[in-house]
């Protein structure tokens, strides 16, 4: 009986104990949800107070020592001082090259505008492979015909700008053929002056010049004609018209830029008579495009303004023997911006500048600057029916030659009150005809339309200057490469699996 009586009250002790130790796991595990949910309690609420704070008080910081995608003082200042309504509208792949790059900068324009009160914009990002029905809109309503491409609209201006031409390539002739490679991003160059375009409260008039045998903005010929080239700057918010002068007592009041393209014939004395008139009385804006072997009368009126036009054309560094690669440019603010941008002329007459610079007071100083010519390499070729040109010592002279020269006259800087007169003579005017601008190749449109802004003091939209691509060349051995393969296959998986297991051990 007394063992009887022991034994029960060990098994009752024993039942004790256990009670008392599921008793306090159940309190240690009450304990530890408790912890838990206090920790996701505090979690939640650090989280809505800092999602709070950074709404309220926004801060971003760029850790990357290459920014590619922070906009440069300049454009935040012009931000800084609009005030209108912009919608910007992309429309490309997302698979298409420079997807990332033109996205990115994108948002960093749609984040600066946030900060600024003035400025109201719009941004839309469409995939034209999977939103149609919004492409096909867009297609209408900015009478598009393609994708990739982004729209700027403020009101009923608007500015589109091809994806294409954001990237600035170097050529490069190799024994296989002709190479591209990417040296520079023109996104923030083409954005900041695609919103100025279309926020601007005067739109230009450019007059081309008609009746003498020129270019016509109105041919669509597919070699000759330059529908192409007035379809281009009419996109830049140029009102483009044909002006026959013949037909005026003057150039037109209105006239921002007249530009002469490739006349076939001697122009009247009238027609040159106004041309002068409007340059020297009026501080008028020319550009004028001239092609070898053709006698118009214009050689002897750029005479008088520094500028000696022929004889002979330039020749040097060609892809098929017909094209002159170009990619030396002065330091100007029309090419301040061109650099490993290539342009192509086509035999263009070779211009020689006879003065840099005269004497006498402001109104009567003239300065001539070099826009493009070529190296040593090239030359002025004086027998025109050689194809190809071949240099000659005894005839020919050897470069550099200039293809392009920027005149001007008259007050520059902060003299306000009066307006220099502005000339830029080319010595090609096929170089942005349909034919050469179908090609795609070469920045032939963009030297022309930066010499259009300079004449007609758009030079805002010349000083943003391209980004150049942070490139990373990894000089890595054979042997570095083993080191790196086995660590990562079989070292770092290796340590993981000790690890584990001497963890495993442990708790055992």
């Amino acid at each position: 009986m007394a063992n009887r009586g022991k034994r029960r009250k060990r098994e009752t002790a024993g039942a004790r104990e256990r009670r008392l130790a599921v008793r306090a796991r159940r309190r240690q595990r009450t304990l530890t949800g408790l912890n838990v949910l206090v920790a996701v309690a505090l979690m939640t609420t650090a989280t809505v107070l800092i999602n709070a704070l950074a709404q309220r008080l926004p801060l971003r910081m760029q850790l990357a020592s290459h920014a590619r995608h922070v906009l440069s003082a300049k454009t935040m200042e012009m931000l800084r001082g609009l005030d209108a309504s912009l919608e910007v509208t992309a429309l490309f792949e997302a698979d298409a090259r420079l997807y990332e790059e033109v996205s990115a900068l994108l948002l960093e324009y749609a984040h600066a505008a946030e900060t600024m009160p003035g400025l109201d914009f719009r941004l839309e990002i469409v995939d034209p492979k999977r939103d149609i029905a919004r492409t096909r809109e867009l297609a209408l309503k900015f009478d598009i015909d393609a994708g990739n491409q982004i729209i700027f609209a403020s009101g009923e201006k608007r500015k589109i700008i091809d994806i294409a031409s954001l990237a600035q390539y170097e050529i490069e002739i190799t024994e296989s053929g002709v190479a591209r490679r990417m040296v520079g991003f023109l996104g923030e160059q083409a954005f900041s002056s695609a919103i100025l375009n279309v926020t601007g409260k005067t739109t230009p008039v450019v007059y081309f010049l008609a009746g003498n045998g020129e270019r016509d903005v109105e041919d669509f010929e597919s070699q000759g004609g330059y529908s192409t080239l007035a379809r281009v700057i009419s996109r830049e918010n140029i009102e483009v018209r044909r002006l026959v002068a013949a037909e005026q007592k003057a150039i037109p009041e209105d006239c921002h830029a007249l530009v002469i393209a490739g006349p076939d014939r001697r122009l009247p004395d009238a027609v040159l008579k106004q041309i002068d008139d409007y340059l020297r009385n009026r501080h008028g804006r020319v550009l004028m495009l001239l092609d070898p072997s053709t006698q118009t009368g214009l050689a002897e009126l750029i005479g008088r303004w520094g500028v000696k036009a022929g004889p002979g054309v330039v020749a040097g560094l060609t892809f098929s023997g017909r094209e002159l690669v170009i990619s030396n440019y002065g330091d100007h603010p029309v090419t301040r911006n061109f650099k490993n941008v290539t342009t192509l002329f086509f035999m263009p007459m070779a211009l020689k500048p006879l003065e840099s610079e005269s004497t006498g007071t402001d109104e009567d100083r003239v300065k001539v600057s070099v826009l493009a010519s070529t190296g040593t390499e090239g030359w002025i070729e004086t027998n025109l029916e050689q194809d190809p040109p071949v240099f000659d010592a005894e005839r020919d002279h050897r470069g550099p030659a200039a293809v392009a020269l920027a005149v001007e006259r008259g007050a520059v800087g902060f003299n306000a009150e009066l307006q220099p007169t502005r000339m830029v003579v080319i010595g090609d005017s096929y170089f942005v005809s349909n034919a050469a601008i179908s090609s795609g190749v070469g920045g032939n449109v963009s030297f022309l339309l930066s010499s259009l802004n300079w004449l007609i003091e758009r030079e805002s939209l010349l000083t943003v200057a391209p980004r150049v691509p942070s490139l990373l060349h990894p000089e890595t051995t054979r042997q570095q490469w083993n080191r790196i393969f086995i660590g990562l296959v079989f070292v770092a998986p290796g340590v993981m699996l000790l690890a584990g297991i001497g963890v495993a051990l442990r708790r055992r």
